[in-house]
Order: structure tokens, then C-alpha cells, then sequence
């Protein structure tokens, strides 16, 4: 496992984020690449509210976000309205805040039918190149994106995106493996003490993270804060 731990959370998001300014930077700074643009599959949860939070304070101008194409690795079956939305999440605290280009965000449509949107969202992945960045957080239950361990062999669907089920029942709509694992470059962003467990499991390859899908990500960097990585 490829890890960088960081003394708290705080010092985790500044550390990713000149990690990803420098990967943009590098992307852009060729010709080649600035003509393809930077693509990156963003993430929900608490942790990536913070690291946006803190990209529109320190970055907002510092950066060529009209280059950036923005998706989404997964997405609650929800209006784009509604509080549980991960693109309402990323408006608020990011593009919302910063000069970007709108007709570069492909949104999950988490308000339609959850087989059918998958099928439109994996339509449009097959025409873009690959993610230049691909960003994952890390459940307590060792699901990644919205693959779950009960779903896990949806990590190896043939399609780019799949329709898939929170244990609560709730409709998801999730990027697949094989999306995820032919990225460019391929991020955990982990923090907090109850993460602790699992990556350790996943770190040591013992039986149970078997059951995780997060354990079927190779090639990754796993960005922590020292409450994810203090079993290690």
C-alpha cells in the first residue's frame, strides 16, 4: 500500500491539495495536455467538503479551473437538490466558488430511473479519455465509490458506470472498476479513527478485506490523516 499520513486532518488536505494543484499544473503545462484538459472524478463525503472548502479559499484564481472536467465517481439517487446530492455537496463548497467552465461538468443524474441513468453516464465516460485523476474515499464497511461488499462483483463490470444499492436500500449509481482502475492516477482520500480497522485489513491483506471492494483498487495512493493510518 502506497501511503502518506498526515499528522491531522487539516495537514491531509493541504498535502492533497498542492498534490493535486501540481498534478493539474503537470497536465496542463504541455500542449498535448492542455488541448485534452485535466479530467477528475470527484468524491462525497466530510473529507472532500473540506479539501473544496479549501481549493475556493486558497486556489480560486490560482488555477486554470476553465481546463478542468469535472465527474462524478458516484452519486446518490436524489435530485440535484437535495441535501444527500454529492454535486449539490461539490457546487456548494467548490464550483459555486471558483471561474470554471460549465459545459465541462457531467453530473450523475441521481433524479432518473438509477439502470437507465447508468447506462447514459457509461455512454458518455466511453467517449472521454481516461480520468486524469480519479478521487475515492473509504467506508467503514470497506465500500468504495458506491460499490458495496454485498455488490462487490460490480467492481468488475464489464460497464464504466452500474447501478448499485446502499445496504439501506437506497438506489446509487457508481463508476466500476473498470473505470476506476485504469485512471491515470488513482487516490484514497481517508480520515478519522473509525477508518482505522479496515485499512489496516486492506493494508495487511488479511482474509476479511476480501469482502471490501476498496481492496480491489491496486496502484493507488492512499492519502490519511494519522486516525486512518494508526494501526499501520
Amino acid at each position: 500500500m502506497n501511503t502518506r499520513i498526515y499528522p491531522d486532518k487539516v495537514d491531509l488536505i493541504e498535502a492533497f491539495s498542492h498534490y493535486l494543484i501540481q498534478l493539474i499544473a503537470d497536465k496542463l503545462n504541455t500542449p498535448l495536455g492542455y488541448k485534452e484538459g485535466f479530467h477528475w472524478a470527484l468524491s462525497g463525503g466530510s473529507t472532500p467538503v473540506a479539501l473544496f472548502d479549501f481549493l475556493a479559499d486558497r486556489y480560486k484564481d490560482d488555477v486554470d479551473w476553465d481546463s478542468v472536467y469535472f465527474y462524478w465517481g458516484d452519486e446518490r439517487c436524489v435530485p440535484p437538490s437535495d441535501p444527500q446530492s454529492n454535486y449539490l455537496m461539490t457546487v456548494t463548497h467548490f464550483l459555486s466558488k471558483i471561474r470554471h467552465n460549465p459545459d465541462r461538468v457531467y453530473r450523475i443524474r441521481g433524479e432518473e430511473n438509477p439502470i437507465e441513468e447508468a447506462n447514459r453516464y457509461h455512454k458518455l465516460l466511453t467517449t472521454r479519455p481516461v480520468m486524469d485523476l480519479m478521487m475515492l474515499g473509504l467506508g467503514e464497511d470497506g465500500h468504495t465509490a458506491s460499490i458495496f461488499p454485498h455488490q462487490i462483483e460490480l467492481f468488475h463490470s464489464d460497464a464504466l458506470a452500474v447501478a448499485a444499492t446502499h445496504t439501506n436500500g437506497q438506489p446509487r449509481i457508481s463508476m466500476s472498476g473498470n473505470m476506476i482502475t485504469n485512471a491515470n492516477q488513482t487516490v484514497f482520500l481517508v480520515s478519522g479513527s473509525s477508518k482505522a480497522t479496515v485499512v489496516s485489513q486492506i493494508a495487511n491483506n488479511t482474509p476479511e478485506s476480501n469482502a471490501y471492494p476498496a481492496s480491489l483498487v491496486s496502484d493507488a495512493i492512499w492519502f490519511m490523516d494519522a486516525d486512518a493510518g494508526s494501526l499501520l
